[in-house]
């Protein structure tokens, strides 16, 4: 494996095992010490899980703000429930995004018809001051671009790569791409951009360092080109993005800039005041203890 052009050092971090409704994950954002990549604040490697026509991932209504979830399956079905009156199933290859703004609340549940595996991965991209107080919103794509690389697939879930764009919504300057590599591929990359590499099959070798699931490699900003090898068939996504604008708080299920913004929200959800709206679903309403710094109020 060699890179070409101007190259970063990548630095290597370990995923951490999580458990999201009936699902374990592995969360390789945020980690201690990196906390984002552009304005990519979250992700969790889903799967790859059994579940049934009545289980699956089990998630019950919650709140969001001040961010985007982008749900995207490799295997599998799910359906999405929110405040804003959607239910919209999800199979593999498509893609859900769920624009949070000001509040919203949503679930993730089995979908009555599919059973067997699945896995996908889960991202949240923290909103710019400019839309983060906006309205909440959401779209989900059943068709997303596809680039033909040498040996490997890209799909465009968001932004812009190899000059395709996604039809999917962006509010600030970033990209996240699914690549099936099967042997040696060259990618072209933003200088301006820092990356994250997240394997969610196979091995990769990026920069003389292998790559596999439970595993999030980063670039910072320099990059202009760069060689992956694929020791096995392998499926990464690949993140990247200018840095974000400012320094962002993340506490439960909110991306914000305080602990002040933060305890409104704690109290909007606790008290149900409207802000998060209703979510109609079978599965119960999800509640959390107050940061450790909030006072009742």
């Amino acid at each position: 494996m060699s890179s070409v052009g101007c190259m970063a050092p990548l630095e290597v971090t370990d995923s951490r095992p999580a458990t999201v409704g009936a699902i374990h994950v592995r969360r390789a954002l945020p980690r201690k010490g990196r906390r984002t990549v552009g304005a990519w604040c979250f992700a969790d490697h889903m799967g790859p899980a059994q579940v049934t026509k009545e289980h699956g991932l089990d998630i019950g209504p919650h709140p969001h703000m001040g961010l985007q979830t982008v749900t995207y399956l490799v295997s599998g079905e799910a359906l999405h429930h929110d405040s804003l009156g959607t239910e919209q199933l999800i199979t593999p290859g498509q893609l859900n995004l769920m624009t949070a703004g000001q509040g919203v609340s949503h679930s993730e549940e089995a979908t009555g018809q599919y059973e067997g595996s699945l896995q996908g991965i889960q991202l949240w991209i923290a909103q710019p001051d400019a839309t983060r107080h906006l309205a909440p919103a959401f779209e989900h794509h059943g068709e997303l671009p596809r680039i033909e690389l040498s040996d490997t697939k890209a799909t465009v879930l968001v932004g812009e790569f190899c000059g395709v764009s996604s039809p999917a919504r962006h509010d600030t300057a970033l990209m996240g791409v699914e690549l099936q590599i099967n042997n040696r591929v060259s990618l072209p990359l933003r200088s301006d951009f820092e990356y994250a590499f997240i394997v969610l099959e196979g091995v990769i070798a990026l920069d003389g360092t292998s790559l596999e699931p439970g595993h999030l490699g980063y670039l910072a900003p320099a990059s202009d080109e760069i060689e992956l090898d694929a020791f096995e068939p392998a499926r990464v996504m690949l993140l990247g993005g200018i840095p974000f604008e400012s320094e962002i708080l993340m506490w439960w299920n909110f991306v914000a800039r305080s602990r002040t913004e933060v305890d409104q929200a704690f109290d909007s959800w606790c008290d149900d005041d409207g802000r998060f709206g209703e979510v109609v679903s079978h599965l119960e309403r999800i509640n959390t203890p107050a940061p450790f710094w909030h006072s009742p109020h």
